[in-house]
C-alpha cells in the first residue's frame, strides 16, 4: 500500500504540484480481460494484493467513454471476493477535494463505495455510497445517514462528490443536479474502496477522475465546522454536537454562536480561547434537541469573532443541515440477535453498536447476545444462530437479513418504519423469595392472518459478569491499531474478566428457537388478542433486577413479525394475563442443592470425567455433550436420580479439545466446559 500511495504522489495522475491535484482514468489504456492493478500504477486493493481475488477484471460488456470499464458482482450474502482501493495521495484535511465517476447499475441490482480517511486502510471509513436494488441513494458515515436521494437505474449516469475539507461542507451531485449537502464527522479523505457488498452486487464503473484545489487563509476567519445531531425518532431527544475551525493566520480568542431550529435557539459566548490557525473547537451541547419531522433544518451561525463584527470571510459562517428523521411504526419494535463470544476479537464492536442502539433507541429496539463456545453459551440459541450467520460477530435483524453490527441503526431505521402485522405486550409476575417468574405474551393481530405463526419467549441479562479466563473478552481493537471502538481501543487484548460487564446476554429461549408452533391456529382474524405464558425457576445466579423479557412473532417462513421487550418490574405493572401455558422451561432448579451443585472433575481430563451432582430432590436427569462446531457427540437418559452422585464421561473416543457439556435437572438446563487432553 505504501509503494503505491508513493506511485500515485511522483507518477501518471495528470497534474499534481504544490498547488493543485488531479487525476483521471477511463480504463481504455489497459487490456481487456486481464486484473486491472497489475496494469495500473495507481489502482490497488485492500490488502495491497495486486491480479488476486480481491483485483478486478477491465472488461468490454459496458462503457460510460470508449471501449473499458471495470465491473463489479457478487454472490456472497457478505459481498466480495472483489475489493478495489485508489488512494489520493492524501490524506486530505484542506482545501476543495472534488470526486467524479459514472456508474452503471442494472435494474433491481446494488453498488457499493467508501472513503476511506487515512492511508492505514480500514482505520477509519470518511463516507458509505450504498446504490440500492430499489433505485434509492444513501450516503451514511458511522451509521449516520446524510443524505437519501435516487439513481437511474440500468443506464450510465454520473456521480460527483464535491467537499470544501477546510469548511467542512460536502455535496453529492447525481448527473450534476445536487441531492444534499452535509457535514462530515470525518472531515478527512485519503482513498475510495469500491466493493461489490452483497448478494444482488452488479454494477460498472468508468471515467473515474479526482481533484484538489488548495484553500488560500485570510488574516481572521472563523468558520463553522459541523453540525451532528444524532440520528433518532421524530420526538425523541438528542444532545448535538458542534466544531468550528479557524481559517485564519491569526489565533481565535472568542466568537458567539446560535444553533437554531424553528424559532428555538440555543446559544453560547465563549471567551478566553486559543485556537490556532487550522485548528478544530469542538463542542458537545447539554441542551436538549427535540428531533423534528424528517427533513426539517437546523442552522448554526458563527458571529462576533475576536470582537470584530465581520471576519474576513463571512461565507462560511453559517451551516445549515437537514435533519433526518423517521416516524416509527406503531408498535414496531426491531429484534436484534447477535452472534458473539469472549474468544472474538472482533467481537467487542457487536457490544458497541449494541450498546448504543439500546441506549438510543430504547423502547424501539430488542437486542439479544447470543453467546458461543464461552461460559454463557445457550446451547440450543447458539446452535440456531451460528447456522444463520457468516461469521462473528454478526447480527440478524427481524431474522430476515444478516448484517455487521456497525450496520444496526442503518437496517434499524428500514424496519422500524414497517407497519407490523401484529403487536405484542409482556406481562408477568414474580417471586422475589421463590424466584418463580411468570410471563405472558399477548399478541393483538392488526391484520387477517393464516398458517403457523409461531410465538416464542427469550430471557436475557444485563450486567452480567465472571471471574476466570473464560470470562475475558479478546480485543483486536486495544492500542488503536484497528481505529477506535468506544473505549476498546484504550483497554488491552484480552479485556480481563474483572473489567467485562456484558450485556444483553440471551439466558434462555421457550420453547424453541423456531417458536411454539401454529400458535395462532389455521387462521386468525385482525382484532383478535391471543396470549401465551411461560413458567420459570430464575437461578440464583441470575440477577432479575437485570433480566429482559423479549418475545417475538414469527411468521411462517421463520421472520420476525414483531416483537415486545421490558424489564421485569414493567412486565409486572403492565400485569400477568391468563393464557394458554406452553411448558415449564426451567422447573429443576429447586431440586439442587446449591449454586455450586453442578461440576465437572476432573476438568481438563483425559480418560474419564465425572459430572458432580447433588440433588435435594428426585429429578429426571440427561447429559448431553457438544463439540464447538455444535454437533452433538454423546447423550445419555439417566432418568430419576437423587441425592450425591457422580456420572461419568468416557474421554478416550473423543478428540482433544474443548467440548460443552449440557445437563438437564428436569427442565433446567446447565452448560458447562469440559477439556479433553
Amino acid at each position: 500500500m505504501k509503494r503505491r500511495i508513493l506511485l500515485l504522489m511522483l507518477f501518471a495522475i495528470g497534474t499534481i504540484s504544490a498547488k493543485s491535484q488531479s487525476f483521471s482514468d477511463n480504463f481504455d489504456s489497459y487490456t481487456a480481460g486481464i486484473k486491472l492493478g497489475p496494469q495500473s500504477p495507481n489502482w490497488t486493493t485492500w490488502s495491497n494484493a495486486d491480479g488476486g481475488t480481491e483485483d478486478v477484471n477491465v472488461v468490454t460488456t459496458a462503457a460510460h467513454s470508449g471501449l473499458n470499464s471495470i465491473y463489479f458482482s457478487s454472490t456472497s450474502t457478505t459481498g466480495g471476493p472483489a475489493d478495489v482501493v485508489l488512494p489520493f495521495a492524501g490524506p486530505h484535511t484542506q482545501g476543495i477535494f472534488e470526486f467524479k465517476a459514472w456508474f452503471k447499475v442494472p435494474t433491481n441490482k446494488t453498488a457499493y463505495f467508501n472513503f476511506q480517511a487515512e492511508n492505514t486502510i480500514g482505520t477509519t471509513w470518511a463516507m458509505d455510497c450504498y446504490m440500492n436494488a430499489d433505485g434509492s441513494l444513501q450516503i451514511n458515515n458511522a451509521s449516520v445517514t446524510y443524505i437519501t436521494a435516487s439513481y437511474p437505474q440500468n443506464q450510465w449516469y454520473q456521480l460527483k462528490v464535491k467537499a470544501n475539507l477546510s469548511t467542512n461542507q460536502w455535496e453529492v451531485f447525481v448527473d450534476s443536479v445536487s441531492v444534499g449537502t452535509f457535514s462530515n464527522i470525518t472531515n478527512k479523505i485519503a482513498s475510495i474502496d469500491i466493493y461489490p457488498a452483497n448478494a444482488s452486487a452488479s454494477f460498472w464503473v468508468d471515467d473515474v477522475s479526482y481533484s484538489l484545489t488548495p484553500f488560500t487563509l485570510p488574516q481572521i476567519n472563523a468558520a463553522v465546522g459541523t453540525i451532528n445531531i444524532p440520528n433518532g425518532l421524530v420526538g425523541q431527544v438528542r444532545k448535538p454536537k458542534v466544531s468550528f475551525r479557524n481559517l485564519g493566520d491569526s489565533a481565535i480568542t472568542s466568537f458567539d454562536f446560535s444553533l437554531t431550529h424553528k424559532g428555538t435557539a440555543i446559544t453560547k459566548s465563549l471567551t478566553g480561547l486559543n485556537i490556532a490557525k487550522l485548528a478544530e473547537y469542538k463542542l458537545n451541547l447539554t441542551e436538549d434537541f427535540i428531533l423534528p419531522a424528517n427533513n426539517d433544518t437546523a442552522t448554526l451561525t458563527i458571529s462576533n469573532i475576536n470582537g470584530l463584527a465581520n471576519d474576513n470571510d463571512s461565507t462560511d459562517n453559517k451551516k445549515t443541515i437537514i435533519i433526518r428523521t423517521v416516524i416509527p411504526a406503531d408498535g414496531k419494535i426491531v429484534l436484534a440477535e447477535e452472534g458473539t463470544g469472549t474468544w472474538c476479537q472482533w467481537c467487542p464492536r457487536g457490544a458497541v453498536f449494541m450498546d448504543m442502539m439500546s441506549k438510543n433507541y430504547e423502547g424501539y429496539f430488542a437486542g439479544v447476545a447470543v453467546h458461543n463456545a464461552d461460559p454463557m453459551t445457550v446451547i440450543e440459541y447458539d446452535a440456531a444462530v451460528s447456522a444463520a450467520i457468516p461469521g462473528y460477530p454478526s447480527v440478524l435483524t427481524d431474522r430476515s437479513s444478516v448484517i455487521d453490527p456497525s450496520d444496526l441503526e442503518v437496517n434499524f431505521i428500514d424496519q422500524i418504519v414497517k407497519a407490523p402485522d401484529a403487536t405484542l405486550k409482556n406481562g408477568a409476575t414474580y417471586d422475589a423469595v421463590t424466584r418463580e417468574l411468570k410471563v405472558s405474551i399477548t399478541t393483538t393481530l392488526n391484520k387477517d392472518i393464516a398458517g403457523d405463526y409461531r410465538i416464542a419467549c427469550v430471557l436475557s441479562q444485563d450486567s452480567v459478569r465472571g471471574t476466570g479466563s473464560a470470562y475475558n473478552q479478546a480485543n483486536i481493537y486495544a492500542g488503536g491499531a484497528n481505529g477506535a471502538m468506544g473505549g476498546y481501543e484504550l483497554l488491552t487484548n484480552p479485556v480481563a474478566a474483572s473489567k467485562m460487564i456484558y450485556d444483553h446476554v440471551a439466558r434462555h429461549i421457550s420453547p424453541s428457537f423456531d417458536g411454539y408452533p401454529n400458535a395462532f391456529g389455521v387462521s386468525t382474524d385482525s382484532g383478535q388478542s391471543v396470549t401465551y405464558t411461560f413458567s420459570y425457576i430464575l437461578p440464583a445466579t441470575w440477577n432479575a433486577s437485570k433480566m429482559n423479557i423479549i418475545g417475538m412473532m414469527l411468521d411462517p417462513n421463520g421472520a420476525t413479525v414483531n416483537a415486545s421487550t421490558s424489564r421485569i418490574n414493567t412486565a409486572v405493572t403492565n400485569g400477568y394475563i391468563i393464557g394458554t401455558e406452553i411448558g415449564g422451561n426451567l422447573t429443576g432448579i429447586d431440586k439442587l442443592s446449591g449454586p455450586d451443585a453442578i461440576h465437572i472433575a476432573p476438568n481438563p481430563g483425559t480418560e474419564v470425567s465425572n459430572i458432580m451432582l447433588s440433588l435435594v430432590k428426585e429429578a429426571n436427569i440427561q447429559v448431553e455433550i457438544y463439540n464447538m462446531n455444535g454437533a452433538k457427540v454423546g447423550s445419555k437418559n439417566y432418568g430419576m436420580l437423587n441425592g450425591e452422585m457422580s456420572l461419568p464421561i468416557q474421554l478416550s473416543e473423543l478428540s482433544s479439545g474443548l467440548y460443552l457439556v449440557k445437563i438437564m435437572v428436569d427442565n433446567y438446563p446447565t452448560t458447562l466446559k469440559l477439556i479433553k487432553n
